[in-house]
């Protein structure tokens, strides 16, 4: 077997650079990089025609976020960002590494190398296994892999000893069809990666909203009056959305940031789509910026809404009360616990001071026409759900639900992330579901919910599930407690990934691994019946096409719904009545099978085909809440607790400019002013002369909890704008320190935004 392979990127330092801070965001830099980028993997030519059909109506949906497109006025030659360009350069690029290649390089020496490294090698050019006791990846036929697979699949003695991971960037066609395989196996074990980043807002709107999605769109962003922002840094991880932001602006809105750091994307942004824009310095984003401490949210809101309420009068009107008394439930007990708390913790508990708050109130105390947008800030804590709830009764109160310019917009990350669920990627599916899937298929559905993600690692590590299938991402370097999670990986018998390019999952296998190269986003994928395109939906429910246009980089690639049929077929068998092969033919077969099983795609095949697509079922952007009482429903929320001692930090982990979830694509962070590094601690000033700390020392992080101690080696603390004994750190270098019992109440979803640590 050799040298066991290593499960973190390596520590090695590569040599820190720092610079002053940008106060603005994209402009030049953004298009320079972009240059930068498609010119190192890509022909002029190929670049050429690739930027002309990113995002647009008949062309390819970025891999990266899922942020949505103009319905109509859409740039011809930049309708994507700086990260997408990166996303789309690398699956793009010429190189390619198959046989020979992993002759030359063992699973050890490849674990030597950084994720950033890993990702640079090449397109994943052939079907690969790993066999027992091997040091080498080797060739596969297609053909065996799949009897391996499925031998191993029936070999089991109960289908819940499987787990079927998917990440966000699968198709609504092969994320049905491998939702329907996995369920006509026998087993719910479907974690996905919303269950690590959004499932605190599902359950929490869900619960008071009646639907787990966002209710505004891209007309309601430049339409609103007032945006809050919280717990989110667009400039990096959805950086088209700054020019939603500015359309709101020009139209005479008003933008809060709420975060611990001053992010430059939301403070100034340039617009590369406007010349003019570019020649006069761009267009000032935010009126307002909260550093709040980490995990404050709740407190900040409270002391919002408490002000609002004791404004509140029949004379001077602050809340909306017809909205509150027709369309909501609860409000008298939420008003009764928030007057109960004392106003100057709630400041303490923010570290916002009065000042702030009274700016804030008087901003929105006028104005109805509110949308609240949140990403991982808010999610990912202990208390998650109800950061969520706490943002529904703010807009509640003033009745900016269901109505233009106002609403929920929590911004999802990956370019499907949304429609796998919406597809039935859930451990937890609904019966009214399993029930149409049961009379279209023709098959008794499995009703004992699966697996997520925590529990999917739990149940690895504890020998209660030998076989892992990942469609997409990078699993290990995605999860919390990566030496766990490791551990966890190395338990099962056989590990597979169907992947583009290489990552640290690959590397971290079971008894028998494999990798099954499938096609890009931005590949033609030819089947029986021509060429074909797939469908996605985006963060706030349009579903449109996407149809790729360059050549594949090797013959040997699959599309992710060619894998999920042979695979399907060949597991199966004739135990079930589906004809699994026909599905590769034409794919409209599959999505009018969607048709029949979920509402909302009626006249799928025609009405996907239509421009820029259509918009699902929305109950609270329609002002009806499909809840128990049929109202939206206020809810009591507990203050959070959060208690350091002296010598603790709260650490949370964030994202570089260089990097969209686990993919590395360089090591600069240069909108935080921090270059060739990552291995790096954002520390208060205050906090290092208290410490004793020197900008550029090593240090080494440690969380300590259940009697277990868990370490980050050799990290750099860097002298940044943050909250006092806050502290931020790049993942996926820090998830180590994250226990996987450290998570959100309900959700489940890893609490990385609040971990206490201490530094040595």
């Amino acid at each position: 077997m050799g040298k066991r392979p290593k499960e973190e990127t390596p520590q090695k330092l590569t040599g820190i650079v720092i610079k002053d801070i940008p106060d603005v965001a994209v402009g030049v830099g953004a298009v320079s990089s972009t240059v930068k980028h498609l010119s190192k993997y890509m022909s002029p030519a190929k670049a050429l025609k690739t930027m002309f059909k990113v995002n647009q109506k008949g062309g390819f949906d970025c891999p990266g976020c899922a942020w949505p497109d103009p319905d109509d006025d859409r740039s011809k030659i930049g309708e994507y960002c700086e990260n997408g360009i990166k996303a789309i350069a690398e699956e793009a690029q010429r190189k390619t590494i198959g046989a020979k290649f992993f002759k030359q390089h063992s699973v050890y020496d490849l674990s030597l190398k950084s994720d950033f490294e890993l990702g640079k090698m090449g397109r994943l050019a052939e079907p690969l296994i790993l066999k027992p006791g091997s040091s080498h990846y080797q060739p596969i036929s297609w053909s065996d892999a799949f009897r391996t697979i499925a031998k191993q699949l029936n070999d089991l003695d109960s289908p819940d000893e499987a787990i079927f991971y998917t990440s966000g960037r699968t198709s609504n066609e092969a994320a049905f069809l491998y939702q329907l395989f996995v369920r006509q196996f026998g087993t719910n074990n479907l974690p996905d990666c919303s269950n690590m980043c959004h499932e605190s807002s599902g359950t929490a709107l869900s619960q008071t909203v009646g639907i787990g999605k966002g209710s505004v769109t891209l007309p309601d962003i430049y339409e609103a009056e007032v945006i809050l922002v919280m717990g989110q840094n667009p400039g990096t991880n959805h950086p088209r959305m700054l020019s939603a932001l500015e359309k709101c602006k020009e139209n005479g809105g008003k933008i809060i940031t709420i975060n611990p750091l001053p992010e430059a994307g939301l403070m100034h942004f340039v617009n590369p789509q406007k010349p003019t824009k570019m020649l006069s310095g761009g267009t000032k984003l935010t009126d307002i910026f909260l550093p709040i401490k980490l995990n404050g949210d709740v407190a900040l809101l409270k002391a919002i809404m408490q002000r609002l309420v004791k404004l509140d009068s029949k004379s001077t009107p602050v809340l909306d009360h017809s909205f509150i008394k027709e369309k909501t439930n609860g409000y008298a007990a939420f008003k009764k616990d928030l007057l109960t708390h004392d106003y100057e913790t709630l400041l303490d508990r923010s570290g916002i001071s009065n000042e702030q708050i009274e700016k804030v109130v008087d901003l929105i105390k006028d104005n109805t026409k509110i949308i609240v947008c949140w990403a991982m800030g808010l999610t990912q804590h202990v208390n998650g759900v109800d950061n969520i709830k706490e943002i529904v009764n703010f807009l509640l109160m003033k009745g900016a639900i269901g109505k233009p310019g106002a609403g929920t917009c929590p911004v999802r990350g990956h370019s499907n992330v949304q429609g796998d669920r919406t597809m039935g990627i859930w451990e937890a599916p609904k019966d009214g579901f399993l029930d149409n899937l049961e009379k279209t298929f023709h098959f008794e559905a499995p009703r004992k919910h699966g697996y997520a993600v925590v529990d999917a690692i739990e149940a690895m590590h504890k020998k209660k599930a030998s076989v892992f299938f990942a469609m997409g991402g990078n699993f290990l370097s995605a999860t919390p407690d990566t030496l766990y999670t490791a551990e966890a990986l190395r338990n099962c018998a056989l590990t597979v990934h169907v992947s583009t390019k290489l990552n640290r999952s690959h590397l971290i296998h079971g008894k028998t691994a494999m990798i099954l190269p499938c096609l890009g986003r931005t590949e033609i994928d030819m089947q029986k019946e021509g060429k074909q395109f797939v469908s996605v939906e985006n963060s706030m429910g349009i579903v449109h096409s996407s149809q790729g246009i360059l050549p594949p980089p090797s013959k040997q690639l699959k599309s992710e719904v060619d894998i999920v049929c042979n695979l399907a077929a060949e597991t199966l068998g004739d135990k079930v009545p589906t004809k699994w092969m026909s599905f590769t033919e034409n794919y409209d077969s599959i999505r009018d099978k969607i048709e029949e099983v979920i509402p909302g795609f009626e006249d799928y095949n025609t009405r996907v085909r239509r421009g820029a697509g259509f918009y699902l079922p929305n109950g609270a952007r329609e002002g009806t809440f499909h809840t128990a009482s049929g109202k939206a429903e206020f809810s009591v929320i507990d203050l959070p607790v959060n208690r350091l001692l002296e010598n603790e930090f709260a650490m949370m982990t964030i994202r570089s400019h260089d990097q969209y979830n686990t993919t590395i694509y360089g090591l600069d962070d240069r909108y935080r002013g921090i270059y060739n590094e990552r291995r790096v601690v954002l520390m208060n000033k205050s906090d290092m002369a208290k410490h004793g700390f020197e900008n550029k020392q090593l240090v080494n992080l440690v969380q300590q909890s259940n009697e277990q101690t868990r370490r980050a080696e050799k990290f750099m603390v860097v002298e940044y704008a943050i909250p006092k004994q806050c502290v931020a750190t790049y993942f996926p270098e820090a998830n180590v320190l994250v226990p996987l019992d450290h998570v959100a109440r309900e959700s489940k979803t890893p609490a990385s935004k609040y971990v206490t640590i201490t530094i040595e």
